[in-house]
């Protein structure tokens, strides 16, 4: 759930217009094999839409129900870390 959320923040820094798989991967520190692999289970899941810029070209954007997880997620955090357990 880490990783996924790492990988939903780097998203929505980077605004409305998405990002592209290369700050996504930075975002995470993530392998390129293992950022195609948990992008396509966001996409699966309805949490991130895939974008076409030009011909070659994506960037992905947050849905509304990937910031609604990212919202939840951070209360899990907050409360977590209130009990000193680090996620």
């Amino acid at each position: 759930m880490r990783i996924l959320a790492d990988m939903m923040r780097a998203i929505l820094e980077e605004g409305e217009g998405g990002a592209g798989p290369t700050r996504i991967l930075y975002g995470a520190n993530l392998s390129h094999d293992r950022l195609k692999q948990y992008l396509d289970e966001l996409i699966e899941k309805g949490l991130v839409r895939e974008n076409s810029v030009g011909g070659n070209s994506r960037t992905y954007v947050l849905t509304d129900r990937g910031r609604e997880f990212l919202r939840e997620f951070a209360k899990i955090e907050r409360f977590a870390k209130a009990f000193g357990i680090e996620i």
